[in-house]
């Protein structure tokens, strides 16, 4: 096949594979991908599998099931006092990164630029290549990751087409607040932009933080994606199912491209995390708490080592320097955390188009305290 071209020839095996394969590989505690190690909670495993028992084997609707859609509607207005007609507005993807391809798809045409943060989550890039665009990259600094909003006035021009954001982000842990989305608001409408709102960490901030969705701004809405997983709310990250809010005409638009990428997602889920909203709204309001305390374990456990701890407001992530350990660079330190120290992290140069001279790497701490302990003793001893 000599005359083949790939469609993203700088393209390979993501950061995620590469350090998970390595902690198989040397037998080591996996801090670096980030799913939970725990289980979905028993009430929806009950009712994913009464729905199989029920026979709810077959194709969804297309945009989700309406019972499903009807309880997001539910938890929206009850998390940011928002009504909309879920019907219209909501859709049902096989999890939250294809929600973030199809809006992309929906919006971005040829020579299209879009203003992405870096450390970016690595699937915008090459959804936005695919689509005909280009990215414009924003690095986003340590130990604070603020937007330097100044900087987005300063890249903007008529081939802008939208901005990506992702709050509470990973893998920094940082928040956007109140003032950086009423400055954000201000820049999509003044230059008619589209805003594709990554907030799949969204019922997961510490210390009291509130999450600014873009759903607690009516006027920013109208120009916007909001996407938002399942499968981090409810530790089933495997069941690949989340969904997109939007306006009813980019839904609209959304659903045409969705129906040709999955037409549907899995049923029996849809049934199960309906019943699961229904029935157990204290779920979502305790999911802070929950990951908070398993956050405080962390850094308390690692109080004693030579990291220097970044500050975590939300997501399950925690930033760590490690410039009072190694001049490695940061995936060269990872390898060697792996292969010699027994503990896998995720470098952050891989999510920078130029990437910073920081020394510093995420760990993942949606894990039990028995793991986080033997992690934290190991690193302890660097």
């Amino acid at each position: 096949m000599n005359n083949f071209q790939s469609k993203l020839p700088h393209v390979g095996t993501t950061i995620f594979t590469e350090m998970s394969v390595l902690a198989n590989q040397h037998n080591a505690i996996n801090l670096s991908q980030g799913f939970p190690e725990f289980d979905t909670p028993d009430f929806l495993k009950s009712a994913i599998n009464q729905a199989i028992t029920d026979g709810k084997n077959q194709y969804a609707h297309s945009t989700g099931m309406p019972e499903l859609l009807e309880e997001v509607g539910l938890l929206i207005k009850r998390q940011y006092e928002f009504e909309l007609d879920p019907q219209k507005t909501v859709t049902i993807t096989s999890g939250a990164t294809e929600a973030l391809w199809v809006a992309i798809q929906t919006i971005i045409r040829q020579g299209d630029e879009v203003i992405v943060f870096d450390p970016a989550y690595d699937s915008y890039e090459p959804s936005v290549e695919l689509a005909g665009g280009k990215c414009v990259h924003i690095p986003l600094h340590a130990p604070d990751y603020r937007v330097d909003w100044e900087q987005v006035k300063s890249v903007i021009n008529s081939n802008t087409r939208a901005i990506i954001i992702n709050s509470p982000h990973n893998p920094t842990g940082s928040l956007l607040r109140e003032n950086d989305m009423q400055i954000l608001q201000q820049l999509v409408l003044d230059n008619e932009l589209f805003l594709i709102s990554d907030e799949v960490y969204e019922f997961i901030t510490f210390d009291g933080e509130r999450h600014e969705s873009v759903l607690r701004y009516p006027d920013l809405f109208e120009r916007a994606f909001v996407v938002s997983s399942f499968g981090k709310t409810f530790h089933c990250t495997g069941w690949k199912l989340g969904y997109c809010t939007a306006p009813e005409a980019l839904s609209a638009e959304f659903r045409k491209i969705h129906q040709y990428v999955t037409f549907c997602s899995f049923t029996p889920a849809q049934i199960g995390i309906a019943s699961m909203l229904q029935n157990h709204t204290e779920h979502v309001s305790e999911l802070s708490s929950f990951y908070q305390q398993k956050r405080d374990f962390l850094i308390n456990s690692l109080a004693d080592s030579r990291f220097k701890l970044l500050d975590s407001k939300g997501t399950y992530f925690l930033l760590v320097d490690y410039s009072d350990i190694s001049d490695l660079n940061d995936r060269e330190f990872c390898h060697w955390l792996t292969k010699e120290i027994g503990v896998a992290a995720i470098p952050l140069s891989p999510f920078y188009q130029n990437p910073e001279q920081d020394k510093v790497i995420r760990l993942c701490f949606a894990k039990s305290e028995k793991t986080l302990l033997e992690a934290a003793e190991k690193l302890c001893q660097l």
